[in-house]
């Protein structure tokens, strides 16, 4: 990806960070510093770090079950929405999709289990003086269950979506489960869409990504189908002229 720069290998792959990624530990960190000078900054840039790394850990949980059906990762990039896996291929069967599409989501469960199992064991953040650290990983106990949501929406580019084709693509073609997929997550667009409009406009924003993000899986849909075709078409012309 243009603008994005490798800050590690892990696994044997690439962890890029993209430039507009500084963006939010620039903001969060002034926003902290204005609250509560250097403690409040170096608060929330440890929480925007805690839950990158979270968002990290989601990727290469897809990338390491991509792995095992020999479906490499090159690299995985940071943006300040969060993080992007680049797989070399498309998985081709619907069960490898569906294995690994769940496989990021199922990483921030087992985080968001335990820290639960952290804060059980100690009290909670409600016994006792209040504790940072406890706020914090409350905090983000409850980022990683939002995170779990909010791949699990039934729209592209989504977790969900890719979960709710794979599940099509066991009955229909892989064309006609996009397609179905892609109209429900344009639907469901629409609506944060609208909602957006008399209650956070955020959602407006969001709303953009996930029409767009369905368009763009449509696209590439058709022309691997066309692509297929083609190659059908070549085998079967090559068949004719050699008989």
């Amino acid at each position: 990806m243009k603008w994005s720069y490798r800050a590690a290998r892990v696994a044997g792959i690439d962890v890029r960070i993209h430039v507009t990624f500084l963006l939010l530990p620039a903001y969060f960190g002034f926003l902290g510093w204005q609250e509560a000078g250097l403690t409040g900054a170096l608060n929330e840039l440890s929480f925007i770090g805690a839950l990158f790394l979270c968002v990290l850990l989601h990727e290469f949980g897809h990338a390491l079950a991509g792995r095992r059906y020999g479906i490499r990762t090159p690299d995985i990039t940071l943006l300040p929405i969060g993080g992007v896996a680049r797989m070399e291929s498309i998985p081709e069967k619907p069960s490898m999709e569906l294995f690994i599409a769940i496989a990021g989501p199922a990483v921030n469960v087992g985080i968001a289990l335990a820290l639960a199992g952290i804060l059980a064991l100690t009290g909670g953040i409600l016994d006792g003086p209040d504790s940072t650290l406890r706020i914090q990983l409350h905090n983000l106990l409850v980022v990683n269950c939002g995170l779990v949501f909010f791949n699990m929406i039934p729209a592209f580019p989504m977790d969900g979506g890719r979960v709710l084709r794979a599940l099509l693509a066991m009955r229909f073609s892989h064309l006609t489960a996009t397609r179905f997929a892609a109209r429900t997550g344009q639907t469901l667009a629409c609506g944060f869409a609208v909602l957006g409009f008399f209650a956070n406009p955020m959602l407006i924003l969001i709303a953009l990504f996930v029409f767009s993000g369905a368009r763009e899986e449509l696209q590439h849909a058709i022309q691997r189908q066309q692509y297929e075709e083609l190659l059908q078409e070549i085998a079967r012309r090559r068949g004719s002229f050699e008989s």
